[in-house]
Parts: C-alpha cells; structure tokens; sequence
C-alpha cells in the first residue's frame, strides 16, 4: 500500500501567504515530500494564522493530511474525512470507473466496508437518482458515510458486511461495491505509519492472506445481486488467482481489471442466474 498522496491544492490556495514558507519549512523538516502543495492545502482550509500553524504541527506529528484538513480529494469529489476514519485511496477511483462501466444503469449501489463513504458518494455522483446504501463495521466511519452520502439521498448502517442491510435490497442490488480491508495480517506492521497508526486496524487486516473478508463477501454477495449485477472488490495482483476462484465458487462470472498506472486491480463477478 503506497503512503497516502495529497489532493492538489484548490485555486485559492495558490494565492501566497505570509506564513506559508514557514509552514513549508516545518513539513519538509518533519520529512513531507510534497511540502509546499501541503501547506498550501493547510493555509487554505486555516481561518486563521495561529490554526494554520496548529495543523501543520499535526501534520509534521505524523497525522494524515486528510484528517488535518479535513477532506480528501476522490473522483472529483471533496470527500469529508475526520480522525480514526479510513482514507480513500486514488487508486480506488479505478474500481469506480470499473463500476460505471459495468453497469451504467444502475438504479441500486450498496458500499460496503464503506469507510467514509467515498464509494458510494462518486457512483451517486456518476450514476444520478440511485437508490443508495453504505455499511461499515466502524461506527466512527458510518458517521462520516453518512454525512458525505446525505447529499445523495444515501443511507449509511453499522454492522458486520451485509448484516445491517435491509433484508428488501435482496436479489435488488445492482452494484455492490466492497473495498474490503487485503492486507496480509504480517503486512500490516510495514505499512505506511499515516495508515498504521491513524487508521482503523478493520480497515486494513485483511487475515493470514489478506483475503478474508473478501471470501465472506464474495460467498454471500449472490443472495444481494439482482440478475446481471455485479460485485466489485480491490486486490493486489498476487492475490488474484484466490480471489477469482473465491468468486467462482460463489456461482459469479469472474474477470480481473488492472491499470498498471494506477497500481489497482479490481476482481469483477457478475451474478448470471
């Protein structure tokens, strides 16, 4: 898992700031490598001086630049992200495309392992009028889904994958999108510290292989999909071949997307009966 990449700074930020080369100087100190678009992030989202220096010491402390300022920067959204939340990935803006692409037509999206709900909110921002639901087992995340999907008409539940759904979604569901945690248990240690320390573990230990929670997923998704939908769930490539054969199992027709630029990989099971 790369370290988390910071948005571009918006048209506002660009403008100088008096206090910004010192806020430069103290993030490049604290080791940031892309220290001047931090700081102009930084100054832009500060209502004043004395808050904009209290930020960039959190941010030189180690706290994902996401969760200082705020937001993060998904498929064209603003996404809203706080502390002990999830932050969504780039790379994951690929399974989005992936998702529109296999079923631009969908009229219901379920997110799971929603995290803040970044998901969900681009396909609703895609898609138009859908009917809309996002689950996590993370409370603290279900709070902040819901507050980025309420502009969608999109509901947000806590619980254990499909256990907080309402039992009507069966056999309805037309995208089910599951950005399931696919880190190796003894992975997690050599992750990025943003992610290991700031991050909920949920989020990240995906067990022995990384893969079970996807198995649970894939074995259960059949029973939500309508006909010709389709489940969707990022992996990493060396992982492919068990998470094919785990959605193959399940009864859905399977195929692997890449893009080599982005470093993602998407499996892709369609429900064909």
């Amino acid at each position: 898992m790369p370290p988390l990449t910071p948005a571009l700074p918006s048209s506002s930020s660009s403008q100088h700031s008096p206090s910004r080369d010192a806020l430069v100087l103290a993030l490049r100190a604290a080791g940031c490598v892309f220290a001047e678009e931090e700081a102009a992030l930084i100054v832009d989202a500060a209502r004043n001086a004395d808050e904009a220096e209290a930020m960039a010491a959190r941010r030189a402390a180690g706290l994902p630049l996401e969760h200082v300022v705020g937001w993060a920067e998904f498929h064209g959204l603003r996404v809203t992200v706080g502390p002990g939340v999830f932050v969504p990935r780039r790379r994951t803006e690929f399974l989005v495309d992936q998702a529109l692409a296999a079923a631009p037509h969908a009229s219901v999206v379920v997110d799971l392992c929603c995290g803040s709900g970044a998901v969900a909110a681009a396909l609703a921002a895609s898609l138009g009028p859908v009917e809309l639901h996002a689950a996590d087992i993370d409370p603290v995340a279900v709070d902040c889904a819901r507050r980025n999907l309420a502009g969608h008409g999109g509901h947000a539940y806590a619980g254990d994958l499909f256990a907080p759904l309402p039992a009507r979604l069966r056999g309805r569901v037309d995208i089910l999108a599951a950005n399931v945690p696919y880190v190796p248990t003894g992975e997690v240690p050599l992750l990025p510290a943003e992610a290991r320390e700031h991050e909920p573990l949920t989020a990240l230990d995906g067990g022995a292989d990384g893969l079970d929670v996807l198995r649970r997923v894939a074995a259960e998704a059949p029973h939500w999909l309508a006909v010709g939908g389709c489940l969707l769930v990022e992996t990493v490539e060396r992982q492919a071949a068990a998470a094919v054969e785990a959605f193959s199992r399940a009864g859905l027709a399977v195929r692997v997307a890449r893009d080599e630029e982005m470093s993602a990989q998407v499996i892709i099971g369609t429900r064909v009966r």
